[in-house]
């Protein structure tokens, strides 16, 4: 089996969540026999193409010309991942393309049509959902883009039940169109480093307890939430150090009511960290918190309960599904900071509730492998290809039984 894969990133260049997706997913996919040749953009300094992990990695420039905003790069990269597929599909034996997100739905498309080859795509978000609707004309032509991807491709996998609602609703995609494969952790990344507890003087004083976030610092993600909270715990009287590390249009919105708030000895922002970073301060932090208003699935959350950090999380999407509630992590009502600070004081409070949290966590983030999801992707990729052949095999007999519809004469055409 082969597979044409599209993304517009992957590792070490990293926006959110999908290029981490996409790299977990194609080199788990190498070691279950999947030939694997993934497009995606480049950055400066990165090679063409090279092989990461058995993983044929053929990177793109997007073609020049005026800059014309974010939806005009979008173009002019799939002309460029257009360009490159077509040379591969020329001289290569795909079985299927598969297309991650709106932002390579052209160039999938197009190889889809010239080369006769099944489409399969993965939604990780929709626009409609990251904005709680569509509010002007650049999110309805996001929006459309999506649902255009969804209705050319074979099969739609998106991350959780919540996502499957949210594709029927928003697109009204057929439910026996929707395959739900869950994302997956890598355990053995979040194994804490020697000598990990010595660096907590970096940040925090010995009596402060951390609450760590980490993600886009994006509306979505719910960070003002529990910046609010911070203010309410200020009089509980307990030492608290909150990290909040990641980067986006929100940051100095944020930075600028923290200081408002009177946190500015209490809150530290670190911009981007590295997985390294990252998992040094989950492994250091007394909680992880990710208050956001919409999340399709939530990888942070098995992030944390693989570093044995307890978490606590919104009720929303992804992160409904994946956090038993007082079992294996905390739940709070999303956008209201009352009801976060009320389960941060009964983590801090309450005798044994941490530990409990985190052996039942790390419990359920082992349910979640890599290896397992990408078998049932494969199982997804079989189903595509058993049934596109069938078709072809339907297409050529109606062809030899119908000479006018192959294009041979026949006594009933005009000569």
């Amino acid at each position: 089996m082969k597979v044409l894969m599209l993304s517009w990133e992957y590792p070490p260049r990293a926006v959110g969540g999908l290029a981490r997706h996409v790299y977990e997913l194609t080199r788990s996919l190498v070691k279950k026999g999947v030939e694997v040749d993934l497009l995606t953009a480049r950055e400066e300094a990165l090679p063409y193409e090279e092989k990461i992990e058995g993983v044929r990695v053929f990177r793109v420039d997007p073609y020049h010309g005026d800059p014309g905003g974010f939806t005009a790069w979008v173009m002019r990269l799939n002309l460029a991942l257009l360009e490159k597929g077509a040379s591969l599909a020329a001289r290569e034996q795909y079985d299927l393309v598969h297309a991650h997100d709106w932002l390579v739905a052209y160039s999938a498309r197009g190889l889809k049509h010239a080369f006769n080859m099944p489409l399969l795509a993965t939604i990780h978000a929709t626009e409609h959902g990251r904005n709680h609707g569509l509010h002007n004309d650049l999110q309805r032509y996001i929006s459309d883009v999506e649902w255009w991807l969804t209705f050319e491709a074979w099969k739609v996998i998106c991350c959780s039940r919540y996502m499957e609602k949210e594709l029927i609703d928003v697109f009204q995609l057929p439910r026996d169109k929707i395959r739900i494969i869950y994302n997956g952790i890598d355990l053995e990344a979040f194994e804490p480093a020697p000598g990990t507890e010595k660096k907590r003087q970096q940040f925090a004083a010995q009596e402060e307890k951390i609450i760590f976030f980490v993600g886009r610092l994006v509306r979505e993600k719910g960070v003002d939430t529990l910046l609010d909270a911070a203010a309410i715990l200020q009089s509980q009287n307990i030492p608290l150090k909150f990290i909040i590390a990641g980067k986006g249009p929100e940051g100095d919105y944020l930075r600028h009511k923290a200081v408002e708030l009177g946190l500015q000895e209490r809150v530290a922002f670190t911009g981007y960290i590295s997985d390294e970073e990252r998992n040094l301060i989950y492994h250091l932090a007394d909680a992880a918190v990710f208050p956001s208003f919409y999340e399709p699935f939530g990888i942070v959350a098995l992030e944390a309960m693989a570093a044995k950090t307890p978490v606590l999380v919104s009720d929303v999407g992804g992160f409904d599904e994946i956090v038993e509630h007082d079992v294996d992590g905390l739940k709070f009502y999303a956008g209201d900071a009352s009801s976060l600070a009320t389960q941060l004081l009964r983590l801090f409070q309450e005798k044994d509730l941490a530990g409990k949290l985190v052996r039942n966590g790390y419990k359920k983030a082992r349910s979640f492998s890599w290896e397992e999801l990408a078998a049932q992707t494969i199982g997804v990729y079989r189903e595509i290809i058993s049934s596109h052949v069938k078709i072809k095999q339907q297409e050529t007999l109606f062809s030899q039984r119908n000479p006018i519809s192959a294009g041979k004469p026949s006594r009933y055409q005009k000569h």
